[in-house]
Order: C-alpha cells, then structure tokens, then sequence
C-alpha cells in the first residue's frame, strides 16, 4: 500500500493498550504496522491498566515484563518495540508516582536512541500524557477504540480523568464508535470519528474457492450450515448463554469460535459451550489464515453481551466478515445501527429467526454485493481519512 504523504517519513511513538505480541492483533497492530511501511515507530507495550490476576495469563506477561522492562527496544514486524517496566496499580498514589518517573525516562531514552526528536505521539490510552514534556511531541493523537474504564479490573475515576486531561491536549481525537464520539467531543474540538475498518483485500479472498484457496482444515470437517465467530473468547464481550442456546435450539447447525479462550478476562468458563455437540472450540489462527476460515462459514456471528463496554465497541471483524461475502447477525450494538448489511437480533429466538432468514436468502451474488460494499471501509481508505484530518491541523501538525 502506498501512504499519503501527511503519513510520511514521521517519527512516531504509540502507547498501545495491548501488548504487540499477542494472539488476536487489534487496531493498534493493524495501523501501526502499516505505517512502519514510511515511517520509524516506536511502540510502547500495555502499561498494565486492568487489575492483574493470579491467573496463567496475567502471571506470564508479568514475568516477562519484569524481564524485559528495562531493556532497549526490540524489532519486531518492521517497527521498534518497548515493554517499559510500570506498576499496574493505577488508582495507587505510590505507584503512580513511580510511574510518573519510570515511563517518562525509559521511553524518552528509547526515542533518543532511535534518532527520534519531537515525534508524533499517538496514544491508544490517556495515560500518555506522562510523555508530553519528556517527548515535547509535534503532534498528539488520542486514538480512542474501546471504553476501556468500562472493564471491570480498571479503575475508572483515574481513568476517565486521565482521559478528560489527554484528550483535551491532543490535537486529533479518533473515535471508533459513536458513543465514544459523543463522549471524546465534551473533551476535545477536533474529532474524527473513525470505525474499525478491514484488510478488505485479504477478506474478499474467501471468496474465492478451488485449488489453491483451501478452508480451514478443522472447520472443512465440520457439517453445514457452519456459523463462525472469530476473535477473543471472552465472556465480558461474547453472550456464552445465547450461543449455548442456539446451539440446544437447532442441533444441526455447526457453530465454530475461533481465537483464543480468556484473552482480556482469564476467568472465562467455556464450559457450557464445550457441553454442547454442536459447538466447536477451534483455538486460535493466525490472521492470515482467517480468510480460509471464512470461506467455509455459512455465516459470522457477532453474538456479544449488551454492557458499557460493548456498547462502546465496533467489532473490527463486522467488515472481515463482509469483505468475505458472509451473511451477518449481531446482537443490538449501538455501533451497527448504521450498517445496513448486518442483521440485528435481541434474544435467543430472535437471533435463531434472522439467521434462518440470512441462511435462506443468501447467494453468491449476495456474498458478491457484500464484499463490494465493505470495500469502501479499507485500511487504505481509513488512512487516507486520518492523513486529510492531520493536513486540515495546518501548523499543528
């Protein structure tokens, strides 16, 4: 892909949410990796925001940091990586002001020795603004994907203000959602409201099928019709009752979840699903692997719980479903109102009748039109989005 020029020959310092090694890449991974393509990117690993648990999980990523967190960046996928040694223990006094002066400091060495001098810092979380006067940045983003005070392990009184003080600092604001853009614009005067978008070039691949384009070798022995959700397994975002009562409600449907088990919440029990028959845990694939996934699905599925969190949510995989062609059923997300390709459905007989009706209506032609439609919501088209906004800050930027 070629970049447009405001997104050129930049130095650049994300502060992600998530880890860059990780089993499901988000927003952060996707965007940032693209842009490592003409630019030098240093990004900064999760500060550890949520409350850690004594979980398998948890107690690996905090070994690690402890190992790593005061080591130079590593590269990795054509960008810089930093694990910074922090305390997870925002809302603590002690450990916040220790913080205050660790991250600054590691991350403004790791910067220096990259050759880097006053970058872009693009923040995935508010708690960057302890870089503003080490960096002295010539540009700010606050890239806002998820309400992460919403979860459960996050202190959201700390958070939120965090938050109010970043966002009114920065000079972009990127909303993924548009709760989250009515909230981001009580705080800042310049937002873009930017949803999750897809490699719509590498989804419209499952439409294609015969030698050389093979489906998922676990999912090819499933019997049909086979409905598919792809990313975390995770029971904070995904309605584990509904799906377990599809399942008992049409015993001849194949419903396949595919990603990881725990990701974001280690206490998920995947139990009542693995109880039934006719669900089936197939762990997680690559990303480059989804497409043969999708190409022997019958249907996506975004069956996620109603909560602050997922109403503030636009699942990155609504237009990886599309971009494959698939019929979609979702549950009432707030963020969906607008896409008119995505079935909505409230309830267990609800969500049964919609799919029944996608089912029987779909078609190759229909697949086609969908995949054509989600075409319009490419990473390149969101770039070249984000590069006008940057232009439009004229000397700010």
């Amino acid at each position: 892909m070629s970049l447009p020029p405001a997104l050129q020959g930049r130095d650049i310092v994300c502060v992600g949410f998530a880890d860059w090694e990780t089993d499901l890449w988000t927003n952060q991974h996707h965007l940032m990796s693209r842009l490592a393509a003409g630019n030098r990117v240093l990004f900064v690993e999760s500060l550890g925001l949520r409350r850690p648990q004594l979980a398998g999980r948890d107690l690996r990523r905090i070994a690690r940091r402890l190992r790593t967190g005061l080591q130079p960046p590593r590269q990795l996928d054509g960008l810089h990586v930093l694990s910074p040694l922090v305390l997870p223990l925002h809302g603590n006094a002690a450990a916040e002001a220790l913080n205050a002066r660790l991250l600054p400091a590691l991350v403004s060495r790791a910067a220096r020795g990259l050759g880097m001098r006053r970058p872009v810092l693009w923040s995935y979380v508010p708690q960057a603004e302890l870089l503003l006067d080490a960096l002295d940045p010539s540009l700010v983003v606050y890239h806002c994907v998820d309400d992460i005070s919403a979860h459960e392990r996050i202190d959201t009184a700390s958070f939120r203000a965090a938050e109010a003080r970043f966002a009114g600092r920065a000079d972009l604001v990127l909303a993924s959602a548009p709760e989250l853009v009515r909230r981001m614009r009580e705080l800042s005067d310049n937002v873009l409201e930017a949803p999750n978008v897809a490699d719509t070039a590498l989804f419209s691949g499952a439409l294609d099928h015969g030698p050389g384009h093979p489906v998922d070798p676990a999912l090819e022995q499933l019997p049909r019709p086979r409905l598919v959700f792809t990313g975390a397994i995770s029971a904070v975002k995904l309605d584990i009752e509904l799906l377990a009562g599809l399942a008992r409600a049409r015993r001849d449907w194949t419903i396949a979840l595919v990603g990881p088990v725990g990701l974001g919440d280690p206490r998920t029990d995947v139990s009542a699903l693995a109880a039934e028959p006719n669900v089936h845990l197939l762990g997680r694939r690559d990303y480059e692997q989804l497409p043969g996934v999708l190409r022997g699905a019958d249907a996506g599925l975004i069956p996620y719980v109603r909560s602050a969190l997922t109403d503030s949510i636009f699942p990155m995989k609504v237009y990886e479903y599309l971009a494959a062609g698939l019929p979609v059923v979702s549950t009432p997300l707030p963020a969906l109102e607008g896409v008119r390709e995505v079935r909505v459905a409230a309830d267990l007989e609800g969500f049964r009748g919609a799919l029944e009706a996608e089912l029987a209506a779909d078609s190759p032609q229909r697949r086609a039109e969908r995949s054509r439609a989600a075409e319009a919501h490419s990473w390149d088209a969101r770039l070249r989005e984000i590069a006008a906004a940057i232009e439009a800050l004229g000397g700010r930027s």
